[in-house]
């Protein structure tokens, strides 16, 4: 209870100071994207948060306004047709995500728990995995964001490989991002947080796809299907 009072009371101000720090960077690529490719600025989608409540997440808009019906739909793969010129740089950066510190200020996410899924993505798991991921505050990052830092590019190999990348989503990365999140809710903590955070900024400026596994020793078994190595095998 503590824990979850505090978390709350901690993301509502830092949030706030960084909507205030970050606006020399918001209002320029809000203007950016208002200038250049659809002229658009944030793409919003429903998705579920606490205890199954629907919201808005917010982030700039990176692809094209019909990428939903065009291509593989929802599942987005590396160097993706859809995605906008601007909007690969902002994806690269992970600037496309910072209009979440709204949803983080208005309580509907925190900086750290599981990413949000929309409702056809919360039903894929089974119904004791999504129970145990209802029951915490959706994050802008969190151990399924690291772990699965390289989904793109493990996405577009399958592809590649001859494989079926919706397929693939859902028999592999689905099960195994459903053991880590509920791995989360199992250990969650003010150290586990702030390490999540640290490896989060770690892997964005060093482009370190390895470092949840090397902070983090006790997570689930990483099946083979996941690892890069797999396709360079069948090659």
């Amino acid at each position: 209870m503590i824990y979850n009072i505090l978390k709350r009371f901690f993301d509502l101000i830092i949030a706030a100071v960084g909507l205030m720090v970050l606006s020399p960077i918001l209002i320029p690529v809000c203007l950016l994207l208002l200038l250049t490719d659809e002229h658009q600025i944030f793409y919003r989608q429903e998705r579920i948060g606490k205890h199954g409540k629907i919201f808005g997440i917010l982030k700039f808009a990176t692809m094209l306004k019909d990428s939903p019906t065009l291509g593989n739909g929802m599942l987005t793969v590396r160097n993706d047709p859809r995605i906008t010129k601007v909007g690969k740089w902002l994806r690269l950066t992970k600037i496309n995500e910072l209009p979440q510190l709204w949803n983080v200020f208005v309580g509907q996410m925190s900086f750290v728990g599981p990413r949000p899924l929309t409702a056809v993505g919360i039903s894929r798991y089974d119904q004791a995995v999504s129970q145990t991921i209802l029951q915490l505050r959706p994050g802008i990052t969190g151990i399924g964001s690291l772990v699965f830092r390289d989904e793109e590019k493990l996405v577009s190999l399958c592809k590649e490989n001859g494989g079926d990348p919706k397929a693939y989503y859902r028999e592999h990365i689905f099960p195994y991002k459903g053991k880590v999140e509920c791995w989360y809710a199992s250990k969650q903590s003010f150290r586990i947080d702030i390490l999540l955070l640290i490896a989060t900024l770690y892997s964005v400026v060093f482009n370190d796809r390895n470092i949840a596994s090397k902070i983090f020793k006790n997570l689930p078994e990483l099946p083979k299907e996941l690892t890069l190595t797999h396709f360079s095998q069948k090659n």
